[in-house]
């Protein structure tokens, strides 16, 4: 990867996290040099509590030792940052700049807190009602992908851009539940462009270079459900 022309970058995060990854792509398809810290979530570092003191939570930039929080914010501020690496992520029209991100605003906004729910409701019925809201989310994802590639094959056009980024953020988590289910979260029998876009992303030399092992991800989640079971039976 190439360096950041003198500049240092470190990033704090946790392997399993999504929002994480989000911010691992962004490097990797910018071609940034950066290192990697992992935090414990059970014994959190100063560095992450004094870089990140109003949520204490990853991912957390810091570039020259100066903080980026939230995963959205460091997607757009790498991109602003060092816009002569890698691929330009946002749109350089004002328009299409907005288009992209209302549509990632719509991935974390509604997407994935649907997604969270249908999961990990506390009944069936909250389940239920998750699953219906992510098929519709989904379905609607499926017009911005076809609004934002005007036919070309990832929400930049012809290269990865900021929306490919930020729901590509998922998608190691999308396999592993997909896996999990046995079913097909991105349907190509409902949301066919969805479908081949994300075969098309974790295939791509830059996401392979920090997608987490699904199989990983599959036995973590697996912990994390035990967890929560053993949780409930005491509450």
């Amino acid at each position: 990867m190439a360096g950041g022309g003198g500049d240092e970058l470190k990033l704090l995060g946790m392997w399993a996290s999504p929002y994480v990854l989000r911010a691992k792509l962004a490097l990797s398809f910018k071609g940034l040099s950066y290192e990697y810290v992992e935090e414990d979530f059970k014994n959190k570092s100063e560095l992450l509590l004094s870089s990140n003191p109003v949520h204490k939570k990853v991912p957390v930039l810091i570039h020259n030792g100066k903080p980026v929080c939230e995963s959205r914010v460091i997607v757009q501020y790498l991109d602003e940052a060092f816009p002569g690496a890698g691929v330009s992520l946002l749109p350089a029209d004002p328009h299409e700049r907005a288009v992209a991100r209302f549509w990632a605003a719509f991935t974390d906004d509604t997407l994935a807190k649907a997604s969270q729910e249908a999961s990990s409701g506390k009944t069936e019925e909250e389940k239920a009602e998750g699953e219906r809201k992510a098929v519709d989310a989904l379905e609607k994802m499926e017009r911005g992908l076809r609004e934002c590639s005007k036919g070309k094959p990832f929400f930049g056009g012809d290269t990865v851009g900021y929306v490919d980024v930020v729901l590509g953020g998922f998608l190691a988590w999308v396999l592993a539940g997909d896996a999990m289910k046995g079913v097909k979260r991105f349907d190509p029998a409902t949301t066919p462009l969805l479908a081949a876009w994300a075969e098309r992303f974790v295939e791509l030399d830059a996401a392979k270079a920090v997608m987490p092992d699904v199989d990983r991800l599959i036995e973590f989640a697996k912990v994390m459900q035990a967890r929560a079971a053993a949780a409930d039976t005491t509450n």
